[in-house]
């Protein structure tokens, strides 16, 4: 029970610190749509992931960055962004730049909430408190990164809001998977 409620915490206690510096709360009906969608990124991977999964590189630099990239990053950031469009993209209280970072962190959260569960249901604590340091918080960082640029592409101009919309994709793609790929490779 100890690490079910250790695996919880770090997603729980990053919500309610982001969601408390929202000036302009956002609804609390979306925010938990938001979240729970989360958890449907986490089918969306899998999903996305087992096609891939059977295919085995040699150990090294080519396989660490297989796996950083194509069967964690760019899976897994795909579907939290898939979940935020579908969301948030036309929703009315997205009318703030600030906004797209709350409801992708709020996506994202969920995702690494259960994704947590996982990894640390066959671990011990040090996995409880390697992931509570490392891993949920860096979830939430490529989600500022997601939100940030998609909010830029809703408030900018229509040829901006293009470039911005493929950023609120591809740079949380790269900072994941350059985070996972510095943990595989070392």
């Amino acid at each position: 029970m100890t690490l079910l409620i250790s695996s919880i915490a770090p997603a729980l206690i990053i919500l309610y610190l982001i969601y408390r510096h929202d000036l302009d709360r956002e609804p609390k009906k979306l925010l938990l749509k938001c979240f729970f969608g989360g958890w449907l990124s986490i089918i969306m991977t899998l999903i996305l992931v087992s096609p891939i999964n059977g295919i085995d590189l040699p150990s090294g630099m080519p396989k660490s960055l297989f796996d950083a990239f194509v069967t964690a990053a760019i899976p897994e950031e795909l579907s939290k962004w898939i979940i935020l469009y579908w969301l948030v993209r036309k929703a009315p209280s997205f009318d703030k730049y600030y906004d797209g970072i709350i409801y992708a962190v709020f996506v994202s959260m969920g995702f690494a909430l259960i994704e947590n569960i996982m990894y640390v249901m066959n671990g011990d604590m040090t996995t409880v408190i390697t992931r509570a340091v490392m891993a949920v918080p860096g979830h939430m960082l490529f989600a500022v990164a997601m939100g940030y640029y998609f909010s830029m592409s809703k408030f900018d101009t229509p040829q901006k809001a293009k470039v911005h919309i493929a950023m609120s994709l591809a740079v949380p793609m790269v900072l994941h998977g350059t985070y996972d790929f510095l943990l595989m490779y070392t």
